[in-house]
C-alpha cells in the first residue's frame, strides 16, 4: 500500500469513528491532508471512491468543493478576467496576485471564508463532510490556505478536509506547492490535524 493509500485509509478511520476524530480542537472541526503535488490526478481518482465509501458504508455524505473554481467565480464577479489580464499586463503578475487576494479577503468584495461558508449552509454537521480540492488555485501567492481555515474557525461545525499539495518540512511545517522558502507563502505551521506528515 503506498503512503498515499495509507494516510487515505487513516482519514476514512478518522472520518468514520464516533465521535469523529479529524479535529485537534473542538472549535476546529478540519484538517488538512498533505500530499505531493505529483499525485494530484491519483488522489482525485481516490477521493472519489473514498467519497462513494463513506456514503454506502456510513451515511456520509461528502461535498467536492474546489478551491480553484472559488477562486475564478470570485473573479469574474468582481471586476472580470478581462481587468485582471489587463492589470497584470500593465503592472505586472504579483500586481494581478495582489488583485485577486484583495477579490478573496476584502469585505468590500468577497472573502473566500464566506464563499465557502454560504456553500456549505444548511449542511447536517452529523452527515456531511466538505472535501476542499484543487488547492491550486491560490498558487503560486495569491492566498494562504492557512487563512481560509482561519476564516472558517469558529463560524462552522461542519467536517472540513483541506487537500493541500505540498511537502512537509518538520511536523506541522508545510510548503505549498514545495516552493522556496524566501517565497511569500513558504513554510507555515498549521494548528489543525495534518494527515501525510511523520509525527
Amino acid at each position: 500500500m503506498s503512503s498515499l493509500e495509507q494516510n487515505l485509509d487513516l482519514l476514512r478511520q478518522d472520518l468514520v469513528a464516533e465521535p469523529m476524530r479529524i479535529a485537534a480542537h473542538s472549535d476546529m472541526p478540519f484538517a488538512i491532508f498533505r500530499y505531493s503535488p505529483e499525485e494530484e490526478f491519483q488522489l482525485r481518482k481516490r477521493l472519489r471512491l473514498l467519497a462513494y465509501s463513506l456514503s454506502e458504508n456510513h451515511g456520509r455524505k461528502v461535498a467536492f468543493l474546489s478551491i480553484s473554481r472559488l477562486v475564478w467565480g470570485i473573479v469574474r464577479r468582481f471586476e472580470g478576467t478581462d481587468y485582471l489580464f489587463k492589470t497584470e499586463s500593465i503592472r505586472g503578475f504579483q500586481a494581478a496576485e495582489e488583485h485577486i487576494n484583495r477579490l478573496l479577503s476584502s469585505e468590500d468584495y468577497r472573502p473566500i471564508a464566506d464563499e465557502v461558508l454560504e456553500r456549505i449552509k444548511g449542511f447536517d454537521h452529523d452527515r456531511d463532510i466538505v472535501f476542499l480540492v484543487r488547492a491550486g488555485g491560490f498558487a503560486p501567492f495569491i492566498y494562504r490556505c492557512s487563512s481560509l481555515l482561519d476564516g472558517l474557525h469558529r463560524r462552522t461545525k461542519v467536517p472540513v478536509i483541506l487537500f493541500y499539495p505540498g511537502s512537509a518540512e518538520a511536523g506541522t511545517d508545510l510548503k505549498f506547492f514545495d516552493l522556496p522558502s524566501e517565497a511569500n507563502l513558504g513554510v507555515y505551521n498549521y494548528r489543525v490535524k495534518i494527515y501525510g506528515v511523520d509525527k
